[in-house]
């Protein structure tokens, strides 16, 4: 893979050199992923089809880069999705896709508040992406009763600040399990992800 866009994000330490680099990776982003055996988007989608949530359901896809996850959840059916990123380069590519209502760049005008019947963040809150605290952020744009369905990959469920904010909204009553499992995310990478889908009390 050219310039090793994959391996270098876990060493991006700040959220300015994180958006540097999504922006310089997004003209080839969908290309390394499928190559490499992207899976994680297409088992969330079908997680969510799993759980019942309605075909034309408003889902805000959290962290959405270049589609591949919006494109994923259409895929499956569903066809009202609005997609938010802080990456400029990566949004102009989501938009040539055609899997979404609207687009927001989250840099410039902050999050989507909502609320959603579900919300997404696939592959995107841990290790060389985004903060444990967009966990907190996507249930907060849920509506009662809607679904958050997101993946934790083998490098995020190994660092507690990730995983205690699972622990705690399922603890604290906030959230039910509705479905978790495990499987394939990255396949070229031997990488594997936990999905999870959960509803909002």
């Amino acid at each position: 893979m050219q310039d090793d866009f994959l391996d270098k994000v876990y060493d991006l330490e700040t959220p300015d050199a994180l958006r540097r680099h999504y922006d310089a990776w997004a003209a080839r982003y969908d290309a390394d992923l499928e190559a490499q055996g992207y899976a994680t988007p297409g088992r969330c989608a079908a997680a969510l089809k799993a759980a019942g949530l309605s075909r034309d359901a408003a889902i805000l896809d959290m962290g959405c880069g270049t589609g591949l996850s919006g494109r994923a959840l259409r895929a499956e059916g569903f066809t009202t999705i609005d997609g938010a990123d802080v990456s400029a380069g990566m949004l102009e590519v989501a938009a040539g896709t055609g899997a979404y209502r609207q687009l927001v760049n989250t840099a410039e005008t902050g999050l989507p508040t909502g609320p959603y019947a579900a919300v997404t963040a696939i592959g995107v809150i841990g290790a060389g992406a985004a903060p444990a605290a967009l966990f907190d952020d996507c249930l907060a744009a849920l509506s009662r009763g809607g679904l958050f369905c997101f993946s934790f990959n083998d490098h995020t469920l190994e660092m507690p600040e990730y995983t205690a904010r699972r622990d705690i909204a399922l603890a604290s009553g906030r959230v039910s399990l509705v479905s978790e499992d495990t499987g394939v995310h990255i396949r070229g990478l031997g990488s594997t992800s936990k999905v999870y889908v959960l509803k909002r009390n």
